[in-house]
């Protein structure tokens, strides 16, 4: 069965979500440790990663936050609620370290990583009523793009062959 542009037609699995959000954070992990960051996985509210940075030695707390969006649901935001916020305070208090977020979409045939200090987020999204908003359209890509204090990241992808 294919989609309307010759693409086969995506029916995700009933535990993806799960396994997206795993995939974020070991991507992101892999990422960080390829570029020389001392970083592991934590099983912690809040906060996914700690990340020690060789640069600054700064320590940051992580919070992973990932979409996979179906075709024609490309360039929705990500929506963090505000309570979130408050749990990565919280868990980077205990660990005496700083407030990090890092944002992993895979859309279309990109996966894109966005990583962040949650001071930086909150500049660009100031916390609503119930949510914080991440938004993901080509003008604010482009934003992102060209802001030196957001680390980021992307792969293109194509699957060559499938059943």
């Amino acid at each position: 069965m294919e989609s309307s542009q010759g693409k086969p037609s995506i029916h995700k699995s009933s535990r993806h979500s799960k396994i997206t959000g795993d995939f974020a954070e070991n991507l992101i992990l892999y990422w960080l440790s390829k570029y020389g960051f001392e970083c592991a996985k934590v099983d912690h509210t809040g906060i996914d990663l700690l990340a020690r940075n060789p640069v600054n030695d700064e320590l940051m707390g992580i919070s992973v936050k990932s979409r996979s969006r179906n075709e024609g649901k490309e360039g929705q935001y990500v929506h963090i609620p505000n309570d979130n916020f408050y749990k990565i305070n919280k868990a980077c208090e205990v660990f005496n370290c700083q407030p990090y977020v890092a944002i992993v979409i895979d859309e279309d045939n990109k996966i894109k990583a966005y990583i962040l200090s949650i001071d930086r987020l909150l500049q660009y999204f100031p916390m609503g009523r119930t949510a914080v908003g991440w938004k993901m359209s080509k003008s604010w890509i482009e934003k992102y793009n060209s802001d030196n204090a957001i680390i980021k990241f992307e792969f293109e992808h194509k699957t060559k062959n499938w059943w």
